[in-house]
């Protein structure tokens, strides 16, 4: 035997050992990712079995009628409820914050990832991401003291210019639905903002520079190539927004006017189903509202889960479609 089999001979056990250590640790790794993955859903199918458990005594008295119905009657005699005053101020609340906030929060993000100055893009990006930290209650005071007085006047003027738009139709009280989707709108601005500011900053230097030197025009390169690269990002931006919407609860329930009608205008007090629970859930008594209680939580988190999982496959669509565009 040579003096370099020896060495190899001898430095072979060691080897193997490093190699058996590595594939330990990458098992242990993935075994743990795997995990933690699993557990996602595994706790989303807990919560769901959870609340649909303690909300069986409401779906087994009031049935599909608990989804048909307008009515919150908590007399201890006669209860009866029914949610679909509750279910239109959710979904309308959310998708006018949406109308609201998309525009502007595409815009300031193609600012900040491509029109902005270096010296403004860190303080500006700083300044937007803050709103996110601020406490959803400061968001309802200031709706309440500050914007509800503002926005009277200017519910005035649209009764009596447009009033016969069943949109601008109502009491300009100030608090309703125009207040509820605004305040929502504010809140959800940071979170469209920042995501689609990274999606527009991580499309390709040379997707731009491929357009520019083919004659476009800046604008004509933002809205081609950057923002045609970007939208699966830009969608998944939005579609945090709107979950970010649906579940708020405390701004909302102090603008929205609380009412169990279902709204006929933006000026209409209205109310969603995070803020009945914040309403009615302490003053719930019996056997019989608590589980409709649960079971307003029940119908809030299918519709989240049916709203994300529409928006995932829209998404990949999109992606998709991109995908093959890039091939051909």
């Amino acid at each position: 035997m040579t003096r370099m089999q020896v060495k190899s001979s001898q430095a072979s056990p060691l080897k193997n050992r490093g190699v058996f250590g590595a594939n330990l640790a990458d098992r242990a790794f993935r075994w743990g990712t795997l995990a933690f993955a699993i557990a996602i859903p595994v706790l989303i199918l807990v919560l769901g079995i959870i609340l649909t458990w303690d909300a069986m005594p409401s779906i087994r008295y009031f049935g599909w009628h608990f989804l048909t119905r307008s009515i919150w009657d908590a007399a201890p005699d006669h209860q009866y409820f029914g949610i679909v005053f509750a279910i239109v101020g959710t979904v309308v609340s959310s998708l006018l914050a949406l109308i609201l906030a998309v525009p502007i929060s595409l815009a300031t993000a193609v600012f900040l990832a491509d029109l902005a100055p270096r010296w403004l893009r860190g303080p500006l990006s700083f300044l937007i991401e803050l709103l996110a930290a601020v406490p959803s209650i400061v968001y309802g005071l200031w709706g309440i003291f500050v914007l509800v007085p503002l926005l009277r006047p200017v519910e005035t003027w649209l009764f009596m210019h447009c009033g016969f738009i069943p949109l601008f139709n109502g009491a300009p009280y100030g608090i309703g639905l125009l207040a509820a989707g605004l305040v929502l709108a504010i809140m959800i601005l940071p979170y469209i903002t920042s995501v689609s500011r990274e999606v527009i900053q991580a499309v390709p230097q040379v997707q731009r520079e491929a357009s520019l030197a083919l004659g476009a025009t800046y604008w004509e390169t933002l809205r081609g190539p950057v923002l045609r690269y970007a939208r699966s990002g830009i969608l998944g931006a939005i579609i945090l927004g709107l979950g970010r919407a649906l579940g708020e609860t405390m701004a909302v329930t102090m603008v929205i006017g609380n009412c169990t009608d279902i709204p006929t205008s933006l000026f209409s007090p209205a109310s969603t189903m995070p803020s009945l629970l914040a309403n009615e859930f302490v003053e719930a008594t019996g056997k019989l509202e608590p589980a409709a209680l649960v079971e307003v939580a029940l119908v809030l988190v299918v519709i989240t889960v049916i709203i994300n999982a529409f928006a995932r496959m829209l998404i990949w669509k999109v992606s998709k479609g991109d995908l093959q565009g890039v091939r051909e």
